[in-house]
């Protein structure tokens, strides 16, 4: 029953798409389908390509011999009655 869907069929669903969302509406919708084809393709291959320089990278990045500036972590914009100094902590090196 559902195992070949020829001609007829394909007509037939062409019909109700165009009489559901209009003739007007269908060419914004294949422009905004073909954009979104083009946004996926683009971040699918800069992913790829970030996974290609992960590979590349080496293991054990280089470490500098010097200390860097504390950072401070306010409470709020502008708010620097309550800001105090973190000390950072390396996670990389439980991996």
């Amino acid at each position: 029953m559902f195992g070949k869907i020829g001609w007829p069929e394909i007509i037939l669903i062409l019909v109700v798409v165009i009489l559901l969302f209009g003739a007007k509406k269908l060419p914004d919708m294949a422009r905004s389908l073909g954009k979104s084809a083009r946004i996926l393709k683009s971040e699918a291959k800069a992913m790829k390509a970030e996974g290609a320089k992960k590979d590349e990278a080496p293991a054990d990045p280089p470490h500098d011999d010097t200390q860097a500036a504390p950072r401070t972590i306010k409470a709020a914009p502008g708010d620097a009655s309550s800001a105090r100094p973190v000390t950072e902590t390396d996670h990389t090196a439980n991996r």
